[in-house]
């Protein structure tokens, strides 16, 4: 089977990203738009492009039926997600394989399985997977949950189950909070996925958010493609990712690796996907959930291992199987993404709208921007308010953190606010240098008045001498942090 043609269910950056890969195999692009994407740099770039809708998402790039339409009047055989919109929807990938169209992703019966959190942690519950203490069950009495939570202890976590990124979210730090704190959650779960379903887990101070990219083939190939530390976050949203975890050992990465294949055998998963953990201070990690999808930061992974996830995808759609092996696969040196957004890190990170000015991207070596702006277009107030992704990559850790430094430097952007001077403050933090930090990186070592140029300075003159010192210690241990791959076997010649 060969895919003619594809069309990209989705806009902006990840639109074109998809394209790209496109072109380069042979395969032929169909882009869709709203009434304010109609000038957008995917519907420029793709072979066609068909309008699918008003200005919101509801009445755009989530009509399923639009889409559908759109395939066949285009005689696309094949639909790529993104990620967000109907990426991770079982009812859209179950009506493209009904009207013959290929899905560039996994099952309808896989994303349903791990689409929701309680059906997640149902489906792996019978293989051997660590997972956080709690009530793993939609809540309904509480009276018996309270008792139950006496067993457990405070503080806690209620999560919704439909939902990701914060929503239907809420820590408890004792008992005379919780019934508050349930109906917040209950409530932000209903008006944000329109399920009002929530858990329990212990809450755990302090982690790490460490993720493990996979992809199946459907010959029931799984392979792990080595981890990535998310722990930078704003209201439960990455802000800085990097490829690999700078402190985890050879056989913790293997042993993590190797669990994530478990999950995604757990519900016969085939294409990309990306299994979560967190981790606490001892690096025992927990499972969290699974994405049934391409994530945002997935270029740190291609960095690092020379792998183009979209071509894969691609691939596995067309039922071709994997031509590579786990013990074929290596880290190739250390890869840092930055998320440059729309928000003010002067107002607590308020979102922002408005024209881009000055747009100037850096360039170099090791550098690469996935973006979906031009200078003088508009950032609209109706989607992700992400405007672009800058990456780097470098030998070591070190250098990579010294590249994204100059690269940032070199990225102009004028006209609106954005997390840039955010990201270069905390890559010059001597906790981020260090790799020890943690999901509190902002709460605890963030101010605005940080961004201050004499504090940066002063900052930036502490993490090189930080830096230093590491390296030196480095020099002196068998598991470098700067490079932890070393171990590893060699991709095959």
């Amino acid at each position: 089977m060969t895919i003619q043609k594809i069309l990209i269910a989705n806009r902006g950056e990840i639109a074109l990203r998809v394209i790209r890969t496109a072109k380069e195999m042979g395969i032929k692009t169909v882009a869709i738009y709203s009434d304010v994407d109609r000038n957008s740099l995917h519907v420029r770039y793709a072979d066609e492009a068909v309008w699918i809708g008003g200005i919101v998402s509801q009445d755009s790039y989530l009509r399923k039926e639009k889409i559908i339409e759109a395939c066949k009047k285009t005689k696309a055989d094949a639909v790529h997600p993104g990620y967000g919109f109907l990426s991770e929807n079982a009812d859209f990938a179950q009506m493209l394989q009904d009207n013959s169209i290929i899905f560039i992703g996994p099952s309808a019966a896989s994303i349903r399985s791990m689409g929701d959190k309680l059906s997640a942690k149902k489906t792996v519950s019978q293989y051997n997977i660590p997972m956080v203490p709690g009530i793993n069950r939609s809540i309904h009495n509480l009276e018996a949950v309270k008792k139950e939570l006496e067993q457990i202890g405070y503080p806690i976590l209620i999560k919704a189950s439909a939902g990701g990124g914060g929503k239907g979210m809420r820590v408890v730090e004792k008992e005379s909070d919780f019934e508050s704190q349930y109906s917040l959650a209950v409530s932000e779960a209903k008006s944000s996925f329109g399920d009002g379903t929530v858990f329990i887990e212990k809450y755990i101070h302090s982690p790490k958010h460490v993720e493990v990219q996979i992809l199946g083939d459907q010959h029931g190939n799984i392979l792990y493609f080595f981890e990535r530390d998310c722990s930078i976050q704003r209201r439960h949203q990455k802000l800085i990712e990097e490829a690999p975890c700078p402190i985890l050992t050879p056989a913790i990465r293997r042993k993590i690796g190797e669990t994530a294949v478990q999950v995604a055998k757990a519900c016969n998963y085939y294409g990309a996907g990306t299994v979560e953990f967190i981790m606490d201070e001892q690096l025992n990690f927990f499972f969290l959930e699974m994405n049934t999808r391409l994530q945002v930061e997935h270029p740190v992974t291609e960095m690092i291992t020379g792998i183009d996830l979209v071509r894969q995808q691609i691939l596995i759609a067309e039922k071709k199987k994997m031509s590579i092996q786990q013990a074929d696969l290596e880290i190739r040196g250390h890869a840092i993404e930055v998320r440059i957004c729309a928000e003010d890190p002067l107002q607590n990170f308020l979102p922002d709208i408005g024209r881009l000015e000055v747009y100037k991207i850096p360039q170099g070596t090791g550098v690469r921007v996935d973006d979906g702006y031009e200078q003088g277009m508009l950032i609209p107030q109706y989607y992700d308010n992400m405007i672009a992704k800058l990456i780097v990559h470098a030998e070591n850790r070190e250098l990579a953190i010294q590249k994204m430094l100059r690269a940032i430097d070199d990225y102009k952007i004028t006209g609106i606010a954005h997390t840039l001077s955010f990201c270069k403050f905390a890559l010059q933090h001597p906790e981020f240098i260090s790799g020890k930090f943690d999901t509190k990186f902002i709460n605890k070592y963030f101010t605005p008045k940080m961004l201050d140029s004499e504090y940066t300075k002063n900052l930036g003159e502490i993490a090189a001498t930080v830096a230093f010192l590491l390296h030196e210690k480095n020099k002196n241990t068998s598991i470098p942090v700067s490079n932890p791959s070393h171990n590893w076997k060699k991709r095959s010649k």
